[in-house]
């Protein structure tokens, strides 16, 4: 059972981070009949460390309490924080031991550093993917989803990800309904359909750098609503359609059918977010012909539907 956290911070800490560990674990709810715990923040030193809002955060521990802590959490810091030597080692041991470990956001680096995300699965925000997975080549980092659990290891994505990761540890050592009711205390989902991908700023579609199929990709471009066949756009390269299909992937790095799709998806996006038209409608204009069709590759390709995905982003006007 869940009984105990150790948050270790250094300098140039997310302060939104380290308050969603704060609000989850460390606010005292027993009065309302929630689990409690014993709550510290600690850093290498026991020293004050800066975060990165500019104030000085002044913990209540040294390393010390990460030694027999049932969950070691780290949040977010900045990018090139130094981290000492005696922190990956405290992460380390707990991680022999069998504790829990959490980090929020990019706070998966630091678990990185420590070698614990070796041969595991795990996550963080969608613009650092890449680099979590250059610098550690040996972890299995997935780019979509809002957190990850692989044994009694807990990685999360972006800012509210660390929310969703904390509600699901709660759920699995406190059951659903103690995780539904802190959900409903917090104002927040219990739990959220989709991964990161439905976040992922969606750029206006256009043509890539294709030197030999630039034409055919500027006019498919505006022709994206209706339908085409690789013949056809063999055709006005000038190509046989087997040459085409290998130029293309050679230029783009995939097939036609699967370039033209993404290209549909992120209109699709734009349409659901910028213009009142029903799924229909923007099903019809994005070039998926029917509701259906586009229910099914926006969901592949974004983790959610269109309906959803448009209550979710759509901006609201104010009369």
């Amino acid at each position: 059972m869940l009984r105990s956290v150790a948050v270790i911070v250094m300098d140039q800490v997310a302060a939104f981070e380290l308050g969603v560990l704060a609000e989850v674990f460390g606010t005292d709810r027993t009065a309302d009949g929630f689990p409690s715990y014993r709550f510290d923040v600690c850093t290498a030193d026991g020293d004050p460390v800066r975060s990165r809002s500019g104030f000085l955060l002044t913990p209540n521990a040294d390393l010390t309490v990460v030694e027999d802590a049932d969950l070691v959490a780290v949040p977010a810091h900045a990018d090139g924080t130094p981290i000492p030597e005696p922190v990956l080692a405290a992460l380390r041991r707990a991680a022999d031991r069998g504790a829990w470990l959490l980090s929020v956001c990019a706070g998966a680096f630091v678990l990185g550093e420590a070698g614990v995300l070796d041969g595991r699965a795990c996550t963080t925000h969608w613009r650092y993917t890449d680099e979590l997975q250059r610098r550690f080549p040996a972890a299995q980092v997935q780019c979509d989803s809002l957190y990850v659990q692989d044994g009694r290891l807990l990685t999360s994505a972006g800012t509210a990800a660390g929310i969703d990761a904390c509600l699901h540890l709660v759920r699995q050592e406190h059951g659903s309904a103690v995780a539904t009711r802190l959900a409903r205390r917090m104002v927040v989902p219990p739990h959220r359909d989709g991964g990161q991908s439905q976040y992922v700023e969606a750029p206006i579609p256009k043509a890539p750098e294709a030197p030999t199929l630039e034409p055919v990709l500027e006019w498919l471009m505006g022709h994206l609503r209706r339908p085409v066949t690789v013949d056809e756009l063999a055709a006005r390269a000038g190509m046989a359609p087997r040459t085409f299909a290998r130029r293309f992937r050679a230029e783009t790095g995939t097939t036609p059918h699967d370039w033209l799709t993404n290209q549909r998806v992120l209109l699709a996006r734009h349409l659901l977010e910028d213009t009142t038209l029903s799924v229909e409608g923007v099903a019809e204009q994005a070039g998926f012909g029917d509701a259906a069709a586009l229910r099914h590759h926006f969901t592949r390709r974004v983790g959610t539907t269109p309906l959803a995905y448009r209550t979710t982003f759509r901006e609201r006007t104010t009369a």
